[in-house]
């Protein structure tokens, strides 16, 4: 059978599927964002009366999310440009698409791809100074102080890569740019892995405290592994780790793997902030030593209820006062009655000394 394929070499061939590749799996990617983006502005929106602080979360992801949609667009406009309108320019498609890097379509394709990777470390090094928190603010500010400082760097970085990635003969893959880029790339991903190990760490040392203050189907709001994988985007890390191998060694790949990444950061942040607005992320008083946590206690016998409150540093008040023992100093009791019918149905079905 007559081959009807295009006059390049095997390389540039498979360069042009994967970079194709990329812009699908970015698509994809999206869409899965804007059902999150969705989702989001309303928990955000319906309480953000009620938390001051869900305004600007609301304001920051419809940035991100408004960037994200120039960064789509501008690749779908890139096809269009290098496969339709120019495909028979001397060299092919891949030629045209490194010779037309300064068009305003490429500029703005580095720029929202910086800006977007920027502002979604910036998220991830908030994150760790509210789970750090809960030490104090002297070791919150402490702990990422040098991630905070890598991220500066990063962003000096990420600028001089979007300079010149859109320079006239110049391209992201150009020997000038490539180093800038590794060097962003590598200094963006480092911050990163040093943020979802210092978040990591944390989490696990709060396992133990949270499993001895909170009820297990409590608990396993802060401590499971899902929680981990989300409060710290290690989703994205591992994607990012696989972009910046195969992009330092120039390998067509990491067009696929820049998809992946770049849409994994982005829900890795949705995740983040729908946990904040449902309530089920951490803050910075998830393990306050003073908190309380409330124990109810029906009892039929003498027509009563009791409501107890421990406080988080009185051991283990609750098992003390179910044995018997003298209560503990940071217990407080409010008992009042309850007619006798009623208490005899709440108890129905339970032991008198469990808690409901």
């Amino acid at each position: 059978m007559a081959y009807y394929g295009p006059d390049e070499s095997a390389s540039e061939i498979f360069l042009e599927r994967t970079f194709l590749s990329g812009d699908v799996i970015s698509g994809t990617g999206y869409g899965i964002q804007l059902v999150m983006y969705t989702s989001c502005v309303l928990y955000l929106w319906q309480q953000r009366k009620a938390r001051s602080h869900f305004t600007f979360l609301l304001a920051y992801i419809t940035l991100l999310f408004i960037l994200e949609t120039i960064y789509i667009a501008v690749q779908a406009r890139t096809v269009q440009i290098v496969y339709i309108d120019n495909r028979n320019y001397p060299g092919g498609p891949w030629a045209y698409f490194l010779a037309s890097q300064s068009l305003a379509v490429n500029v703005m394709f580095y720029a929202t791809l910086f800006v977007i990777t920027f502002l979604s470390d910036a998220l991830v090094l908030w994150r760790c100074w509210v789970i750090w928190g809960a030490s104090g603010q002297n070791i919150a500010y402490l702990v990422t102080a040098f991630p905070a400082l890598m991220l500066v760097a990063s962003f000096v970085m990420g600028v001089l890569w979007t300079l010149q990635s859109s320079q006239p003969g110049l391209s992201l893959y150009s020997a000038l740019p490539l180093a800038y880029g590794t060097s962003y790339y590598a200094i963006s991903l480092g911050v990163n892995i040093i943020l979802t190990i210092l978040i990591t760490i944390r989490l696990l040392q709060y396992r133990q405290t949270v499993l001895k203050t909170l009820p297990p189907d409590h608990a396993k709001h802060y401590v499971s592994l899902m929680t981990v994988l989300v409060e710290s985007a290690a989703l994205y890390s591992l994607f990012a780790v696989l972009f910046l191998i195969t992009y330092a060694i120039n390998n067509p790949l990491n067009q696929v793997f820049l998809g992946i990444a770049q849409s994994c950061q982005q829900i890795a942040l949705y995740l983040i902030i729908y946990r904040l607005a449902d309530g089920r992320a951490w803050k910075k008083s998830t393990l306050t030593t003073n908190q309380a946590l409330t124990t109810i206690i029906f009892e039929g016998p003498h027509d009563a209820t009791r409501i107890v409150s421990h406080a988080d540093n009185a051991g283990d008040p609750y098992r003390a006062s179910m044995a018997g023992n003298k209560k503990p100093e940071a217990e407080s009791t409010t008992v009042f009655a309850v007619e006798k019918a009623d208490a005899e149905s709440l108890n129905s079905g339970h032991d008198q000394s469990d808690p409901v």
